[in-house]
């Protein structure tokens, strides 16, 4: 796709977004994934990268100072070569998938959009808890499988008098404990070793240790990134603790829960069921062994997509851009901060600083997208 209009090299913004937002024809795969915030900005122009490549390659990212990034992974080889580029931009929360130390080497600032995804996900969690609870597939299938007579053997459950436990007390676990404060549960537990008293004491919850919530938890909901220290967090140890009427579900990461142990414990009816949005291993599919259980709900790692999710991640991944354009470092999501004191990444921002601040309105942008560009 080639934008038009463009002034020089020296004074325009090239902002790039990873060919997975398109279809093979050229099309948004999405409905709205915010660009007019960036069709609006003057001294800004964005358009989709050529190709779709897993890895990302240098050859992709040369002309461009920044990208807005959907599913590819960054390595060191990513930035072979490249001077110019300045930040990636997630479309999303994760950064898994991206060589952080590979970044902060190259002086590129790696921001996610953090708090955007925050309700979506949160109002999935309890979609799930509550279809969990009731039983809502169970008895979809008595009536599909002419069981009518056996309902009394599938009572479910409220989330009345219930816990939950909270495993990452970030901007999705308080939103989660936010929206179920109607439900008359109990008072929620969560386990985060870097959360401020504070916020747990404004969010009315109990900051407990992992093995307390875990025999305590009525439901378990895992928030936490993936990381060094989460990979594995739940295993065999950790879920042999649950109360045999609980429920697990994970909107994460695949590799913070052990698959395997998870698997064994759901086999062997040890807890009440799961859901899980997140796999090990992406994309999962009929061979993966949860696929031949019936006491786990499987999404496809889009569980909480909306048409309003994807509006509001966009729009704050191009505001993220727009601070950049204008020389400053942007005021959310930053994920490498330690890029900020290095003298090549300085001077990049320096000189976007001296251009001086996008228009409102925009003179340089990119067209539509269309079937061919």
């Amino acid at each position: 796709m080639e934008a038009q209009g463009v002034e020089t090299m020296n004074t325009t913004f090239e902002v790039g977004l990873t060919r997975d937002f398109l279809t093979t024809d050229g099309q948004l795969v999405y409905k709205d994934i915010g660009l007019g915030v960036l069709a609006t900005a003057g001294g800004v122009r964005y358009r989709f990268l050529d190709r779709h490549e897993p890895t990302m390659t240098p050859e992709l990212l040369a002309d461009l100072d920044a990208v807005i990034s959907l599913t590819p992974n960054y390595t060191t080889a990513s930035f072979e070569g490249l001077h110019r580029l300045t930040a990636i931009v997630r479309f999303g929360v994760g950064y898994d998938m991206v060589d952080v130390a590979a970044c902060t080497q190259a002086n590129v600032l790696l921001c996610i959009t953090a708090g955007a995804v925050n309700h979506s996900v949160a109002e999935a969690t309890i979609t799930w808890m509550l279809a969990l609870s009731h039983r809502v597939f169970e008895k979809d299938r008595l009536v599909r499988q002419g069981h009518w007579s056996e309902r009394a053997h599938y009572m479910g459950g409220e989330l009345r008098g219930r816990t939950v436990g909270v495993v990452g007390l970030g901007g999705i676990g308080g939103r989660l404990i936010e929206l179920l404060r109607g439900f008359g549960m109990n008072r929620p537990l969560a386990f985060d070793p870097y959360v401020k008293p504070g916020l747990a004491r404004e969010l009315g919850v109990e900051l407990v240790p992992l093995e307390t919530l875990m025999r305590q938890s009525d439901f378990i909901s895992v928030n936490c990134p993936l990381t060094a220290q989460t990979r594995n967090l739940i295993g065999r140890e950790q879920l042999a603790l649950m109360k045999p009427t609980a429920f697990l579900i994970n909107t994460a990461r695949g590799g913070i829960v052990d698959e395997q142990a998870l698997v064994e414990v759901l086999r062997n009816r040890q807890i009440a069921g799961a859901a899980t949005d997140v796999y090990a291993a992406e994309p999962a599919g009929r061979e993966h062994p949860f696929a031949g259980l019936d006491n786990i709900i499987l999404a496809p790692h889009c569980i909480a997509w909306t048409d309003e999710l994807f509006a509001e991640i966009g729009a704050m991944a191009g505001r993220s851009v727009l601070e950049l354009a204008a020389g400053r470092v942007p005021s959310a999501g930053v994920v490498n901060p330690e890029v900020l004191q290095r003298p090549g990444f300085r001077a990049k921002v320096q000189r976007y600083a001296s251009l001086g601040a996008p228009t409102n309105k925009s003179s340089v942008h990119s067209p539509k997208v269309a079937a061919g560009d």
